[in-house]
């Protein structure tokens, strides 16, 4: 039986690639990785690397927006079936048609969409950076695009700005109910710390100590006194948060995204092996996405 892994890190050193993985994908990958991380730092990391292949293990969107950042890197998805739902939610003509309604707003697209989405936005944002860019963007009026349960959360902070909500969520986090989350306290521990991920519905950020992306997440653990915490989004952060924080403990509801789970060792091995799957985009549509990244990565650090 071949060993994945060191033919995995053979092939690596040998074509100088870098291995990006998010904190959903499974516990094997992320452990091969050489940046585990959320969209925002990812994003960030794959424009700073100087290799020549980036291999993402996370869902489409993730690898496109790393393409559109890095046009000289060829970037390889394993499993082309890693696909984020919420990302097909709205089309580019669905943007193009509310900007027409709604003509002195800007249009700011969770980078959880289409590469075409983000070619007509005005900036992108992740779950660690929503609020700075909202925060910071030349607008009062802004569309947002897609999730709308993420829209929501930022509106609260911002009751100055209005921002224009498009039904869409993300299937996995909106399937939590905050019956789930006291039915658990209650059978397990009331006192536990609950984290909960932006995507999630109002009722269930009600119930939160903490609202953060992945990686707020994590930072927000090791600043906590507490040894006890109910983590409200993808299990695959279990994996880092065990491994960086072995004296806490971590419960869950079980969280699956299938799309991340998906990718798999052999996805890996063969995908570097053979450098398949590579993302490909139109030059015209990828300076256009590429505007609103970059203005995302400017508006995040203002």
């Amino acid at each position: 039986m071949k060993n994945y892994k060191e033919e995995i890190l053979r092939l690596k050193k040998e074509k100088n690639a870098a291995i990006l993985a998010h904190y959903y994908v499974r516990d094997e990958i992320q452990e091969l990785a050489d940046y585990v991380g959320d969209s925002y730092y990812l994003s960030k990391i794959g424009l700073e690397l100087d290799c020549e292949i980036i291999v993402f293990c996370g869902v489409s969107f993730m690898a496109e927006c790393a393409k559109i950042l890095s046009p000289n890197k060829k970037v390889l998805l394993p499993n082309t079936e890693a696909k984020c739902s919420m990302a097909k939610l709205a089309s580019q003509k669905d943007v193009i048609s509310m900007k027409k309604k709604h003509k002195n707003a800007k249009v700011v697209s969770y980078v959880n969409s289409l590469t075409e989405v983000k070619a007509v936005s005005d900036a992108c944002c992740t779950s660690s950076n929503a609020y700075n860019v909202i925060k910071n963007i030349d607008a009062n009026e802004i569309i947002f695009i897609p999730d709308k349960h993420l829209g929501n959360h930022v509106q609260e902070k911002f009751p100055d700005k209005k921002l224009i909500l498009w039904d869409g969520s993300c299937d996995v986090h909106d399937n939590i109910s905050a019956k789930d989350i006291l039915n658990y306290k209650e059978k397990f521990n009331s006192k536990l710390i609950v984290l909960v991920h932006p995507e999630c519905k109002k009722e269930v950020r009600k119930l939160a100590n903490f609202i953060g992306s992945t990686g707020q997440i994590i930072d927000y653990i090791r600043k906590c006194d507490s040894k006890d915490f109910l983590v409200i989004t993808e299990d695959g952060i279990l994996y880092e948060l065990k491994n960086r924080y072995p004296n806490k403990r971590f419960h869950s509801l079980n969280i699956i995204c299938n799309p991340m789970k998906c990718i798999t060792l052999k996805d890996l091995y063969n995908s570097l092996l053979l450098e398949k799957n590579e993302i490909v985009l139109e030059e015209s549509l990828r300076v256009a996405a590429n505007k609103s990244l970059l203005n995302m990565l400017e508006l995040a650090t203002r």
